[in-house]
């Protein structure tokens, strides 16, 4: 359980911030950008949930609680050493992952096969979809080469993957089963 009393604390003054595991980095350090884009997605998805009801609603907000175990995962190095931690981290696993890829299915039963790109838009739930994908996807970017050089747990990239691709099926089917997408038109302005 997280208990904060004090939101401010100074420790950060000077540009540095704590990792999960208490490591102090400074604030622009990979990891930092990797989870602090994570939390930039969960705040779009907020925004996106003002135009969402029903079960795209409580998608969105099983999302929202995935993307705070994804920050928590991402903040905490030292994978190696989980099994010896006093309090073990929380770690992505694949069934959050197998989640996503079950309402991609669901969604996308009823959505007809692209014949173009999509440009993002249509109506406002789907506009925010587009958005939370595009910062979901710089966030996997960000996760992705901090994997190269180690500590990141493997479905925290699968699941990051996995999430731009549901956001996408989403907003098409925001988008009335993407009837009312807006479809790229090449070289149509030239």
């Amino acid at each position: 359980m997280v208990t904060l009393n004090k939101i401010y604390t100074r420790t950060g003054d000077k540009g540095t911030t704590a990792l999960g595991n208490g490591a102090r980095v400074n604030k622009h350090d990979l990891r930092v950008s990797a989870y602090g884009t994570v939390d930039e997605t969960n705040a779009f998805v907020g925004m996106a949930r003002l135009h969402a009801s029903g079960d795209m609603d409580k998608m969105l907000e099983r999302i929202q609680n995935d993307l705070f175990d994804l920050g928590a995962d991402l903040c905490r190095p030292d994978i190696a050493n989980d099994a010896n931690a006093e309090y073990p981290p929380l770690r992505m696993v694949a069934t959050q992952t197998d989640r996503l890829e079950a309402e991609i299915d669901l969604m996308n039963r009823d959505i007809a096969p692209l014949k173009s790109f999509v440009l993002p838009g249509g109506g406002a739930l789907a506009a925010a979809l587009h958005v939370c994908r595009t910062v979901s996807r710089r966030a996997e970017r960000l996760a992705v080469e901090l994997s190269l050089l180690g500590d990141v747990t493997p479905a925290a990239v699968k699941y990051l993957n996995r999430l731009s691709d549901w956001f996408f099926v989403a907003a098409r089917a925001a988008n009335n089963n993407g009837l009312d997408d807006v479809l790229w038109v090449p070289g149509a302005n030239r």
